[in-house]
């Protein structure tokens, strides 16, 4: 009989040591299913908000940014969204400009990417130097009043030279090397030259192109460029595609009076957006 008690022990422990393995491994798989569900939400929720991000670019010109990193960094971090977001609008801009190459104002185009490279170490220091704060308000103010005066009193003053793009690229510059927020003093520039829908869209691709392949290059150093990251691209291409399709023929269906409204529309919300 007293041989026996140590053989139930023996027993016992080897069936509780099975039973822990069995939770373990359960645990375990658990863990790893929810982790790909995770990971097929994001995929998903990125292809959708990339698809509508495409949209708008493909519609308008720009505004894609204005949704992808606020939508975006509700599911994932900014490390990972802001190369991710680089990586579509570099993919945008590149097939708009491909297909609409003829309607680009090679002119200001090259000024205002030569004028904005000179204008980024001065955004760099005035992130040093000056209150993201005031910045951000003084530029939203700007935006807002340029905005609503057009809409209210529309006939913008007419810029009839391509020399005035360097002081508008030379701002973006500006902006774009302190706060990632290049596009309002070329939007407004496309304004005053009182380019036609289709030299906007396309001039605006070839200014963005240049922007977001720095962009990519800086991300690529900072070593940004994850498996993560690349997957997430990879698989919002075909919603990025059908993004451009559909808002190319949305931007052909839209009057030009009325385009000139949603430009302006669109300059009072980043200007809203930015005082908030």
């Amino acid at each position: 009989m007293g041989s026996s008690r140590p053989i139930e022990g023996s027993w016992r422990d080897t069936a509780l040591l099975l039973v822990g393995v069995l939770i373990l491994t359960h645990a375990t798989a658990i863990t790893e299913a929810m982790s790909a569900v995770e990971t097929m939400t994001r995929i998903i929720m990125t292809a959708i908000i990339l698809f509508l991000c495409a949209f708008v670019r493909s519609a308008v010109g720009f505004g894609d940014a204005l949704l992808a990193i606020p939508l975006l960094g509700m599911i994932m971090s900014l490390s990972t969204a802001s190369p991710v977001v680089a990586m579509a609008g570099f993919t945008m801009s590149l097939s708009i400009l491909v297909a609409n190459q003829g309607t680009v104002d090679l002119p200001s185009a090259w000024r205002l990417i030569v004028a904005s490279l000179v204008g980024i170490p001065f955004g760099v220091f005035l992130l040093q130097a000056a209150p993201e704060r005031v910045v951000k308000c003084v530029l939203g103010l700007v935006l807002v009043m340029y905005g609503v005066y057009n809409l209210i009193t529309p006939g913008v003053p007419h810029l009839r030279h391509e020399r005035y793009a360097f002081p508008f690229g030379f701002l973006a510059g500006i902006l774009g090397g302190a706060y990632n927020t290049s596009g309002p003093p070329v939007i407004i520039y496309g304004t005053l030259r009182r380019w036609s829908p289709e030299y906007f869209r396309a001039t605006m691709q070839c200014y963005f192109l240049f922007t977001f392949l720095a962009t990519m290059a800086g991300h690529g150093v900072a070593r940004l460029w994850t498996p993560l990251v690349i997957e997430l691209f990879l698989w919002a291409l075909p919603g990025i595609g059908l993004g451009i399709y559909l808002g190319g023929k949305v931007h052909r269906m839209i009057p030009r009076p009325m385009f000139s409204r949603v430009l302006f529309s669109l300059l009072v919300v980043i200007g809203v957006l930015s005082l908030l």
